[in-house]
C-alpha cells in the first residue's frame, strides 16, 4: 500500500474535523487521503457476519465524508475503505503504511481542553505511527494568527508548531515530526522542556533563587546541545527555546493555547492491562487546546 494519511471517520463531527485535518496534512506532504469506518462486533461472544444496514451506513458515512474534502481540496487523491472489526484493529491495520494516524476527539470548553475517547487512547497506546488527535471545534484557521484586524484566516502566517523536548533521552522520529512540520508549515519552532526542582531544593526558594536559575541554565544548554543537528539540517525552521522548571505537562499545555500543533513522543509502557501511555502525554492529550501528535518510539 502506497504512503499515505490515514484518518478515521464515523460521521461524527469530531471525525469530520479529523479528516478534514488529515485533508491539509495530506496536500503539505504531497500524499492521498485515506478514510477509514469501522464497526465493533466484539460486544458479541460468538462473531457476526456485517450486517447490509451497518454496510451501507458505512458506504454512506465515507462517501458523504469524501464529496466533503474533495469540494475543499480538489487535487487531493481521496481513498476509502470500511470494515466489520473494532475500530482500534481497523485503524490500526489500516495505517500501517501511513504517514500519521488522525482520529477526532470530543470537545469541551474552559480549561478542560479536550476529551479523549478510548479508540484514541487504543491507537496512542498501540500503533508504531503518529498519532494525530484533532477536537471537534477544530477549524482550519484556528491554526493561524490573527489578521490585522483580530480576524482568523487561513491566509495569515501560521501559529507556533510546539515540541515538547526530552533531552536526556532525545528521540529523532520526534525531532523529525516537528521540524518537519514547522518547515511545511512555515511556522516557528518552539521547543519547551520542563524539569522539576529535586525536593532538597524548596527549602531554598524562599531566601535563594541560585538552584532554580542554575537548573534552568543547565537545561537550556542541554536542549541547545540536542537542536544544534536540526538547525543545521533545517536552516529555514526559525526555533525558540523555552527550558522551564515545573511541570512538562503543564508548559506544554500552556504553550498549546497559541499553537497550530503539538508534538510529544511516547516510550512504551507496560503495565498490568497492558500498553499505557506516559503521565506527560496523556495530560497534554486531554487538555491541549491544540491539535496533538504523539510520535511513538523505543
Amino acid at each position: 500500500m502506497p504512503r499515505n494519511v490515514t484518518a478515521g471517520v464515523d460521521g461524527s463531527p469530531e471525525s469530520l474535523a479529523a479528516a478534514e485535518w488529515a485533508a491539509h496534512e495530506a496536500e503539505l506532504r504531497g500524499l492521498p487521503l485515506h478514510l477509514v469506518h469501522a464497526w465493533d462486533w466484539q460486544r458479541h461472544a460468538q462473531p457476526v457476519p456485517a450486517e447490509p444496514a451497518h454496510r451501507h451506513r458505512g458506504g454512506r458515512v465515507l462517501r458523504e465524508a469524501a464529496e466533503r474534502l474533495r469540494l475543499g481540496h480538489p487535487d487531493l487523491e481521496v481513498t476509502s475503505e470500511q470494515a466489520a472489526l473494532p475500530p482500534v484493529t481497523a485503524l490500526l491495520a489500516a495505517s500501517e503504511d501511513a504517514d500519521a494516524l488522525v482520529v477526532g476527539s470530543r470537545g469541551v470548553s474552559g480549561v478542560a481542553g479536550f476529551l479523549v475517547g478510548s479508540v484514541g487512547l487504543g491507537l496512542v497506546a498501540r500503533t508504531d505511527r503518529p498519532v494525530v488527535l484533532v477536537r471537534s471545534d477544530a477549524r482550519p484557521e484556528d491554526e493561524h494568527r490573527p489578521d490585522a484586524d483580530g480576524r482568523l484566516s487561513t491566509a495569515t502566517p501560521y501559529r507556533d508548531v510546539v515540541l515538547g523536548l526530552d533531552h536526556e533521552q532525545p528521540d529523532d522520529s520526534v525531532l523529525a515530526f516537528a521540524f518537519e512540520a514547522a518547515s511545511r508549515r512555515g511556522a516557528r519552532l518552539r521547543v519547551v522542556h520542563g524539569a522539576s526542582l529535586p525536593p532538597s531544593s524548596a527549602y531554598d526558594l524562599g531566601v535563594d533563587p541560585g538552584p532554580g536559575d542554575e537548573l534552568s541554565r543547565g537545561e537550556a544548554s542541554a536542549v541547545t546541545g540536542v537542536l544544534a543537528p536540526w538547525r543545521e539540517k533545517f536552516p529555514g525552521v526559525d526555533i525558540v527555546e523555552q527550558a522551564a522548571i515545573g511541570d512538562p505537562a503543564g508548559h506544554l499545555v500552556d504553550a498549546a493555547a497559541d499553537a497550530s500543533l503539538v508534538v510529544v513522543g511516547r516510550r512504551p509502557l507496560h503495565g498490568r492491562l497492558g500498553a499505557r501511555i506516559g503521565p506527560v502525554t496523556h495530560a497534554v492529550l486531554h487538555h491541549a487546546t491544540a491539535p496533538v501528535v504523539v510520535v511513538p518510539h523505543d
